[in-house]
């Protein structure tokens, strides 16, 4: 009987393992997913029928977002509210958004903020979406606004491209 009951432990602690480790793994994901999926608590906009475009500049950068559908208005709609909203933050050293999404060590994003009265930022339309665009004659905070980019494309993967 003894024997029996040992069984049955080791094949209940084999099977609580392989059921933990098996639980684990579905919930490991990678930094590009976990943003992507994260995204909708930040942006009103469907990311997977948008795409992010950076575009660094010798002065900054443009960061436009736009629907992935030209015709999908409400998309454009929400694309446009967002960055006018974002603009604004930014304009004031406010990159709370960014940092809820993307972590407050993000490349970039401290200088970002504690620069934000040298960086001009503005907002503008575009027919599918809208654009944001970084501008400053400081070098230290291009190259933070490039770090910023960069790291935007890295985990914004697929929803995200270079221009």
């Amino acid at each position: 009987m003894k024997l029996h009951a040992h069984s049955v432990c080791a094949a209940a602690k084999s099977l609580a393992i392989f059921l933990l480790l098996s639980a684990s793994a579905a919930f490991a994901q990678t930094r590009q997913e976990h943003v992507h999926q994260m995204s909708q608590s930040v942006m009103p906009f469907n990311v997977s029928k948008t795409i992010h475009i950076f575009r660094m500049t010798e002065s900054g950068g443009v960061q436009q977002v736009v629907a992935r559908d030209a015709g999908d208005t409400g998309q454009v709609s929400l694309v446009r509210q967002h960055l006018m909203h974002e603009a604004e933050r930014f304009q004031h050293g406010d990159y709370s958004d960014p940092a809820t999404l993307h972590g407050t060590e993000m490349p970039g994003l401290k200088e970002l903020q504690a620069g934000a009265s040298r960086i001009k930022v503005s907002y503008a339309e575009l027919p599918t979406g809208a654009a944001i665009t970084f501008e400053t004659a400081d070098l230290h905070l291009i190259t933070a606004i490039h770090r910023w980019f960069g790291a935007q494309l890295s985990e914004h993967a697929a929803d995200a491209k270079a221009e």
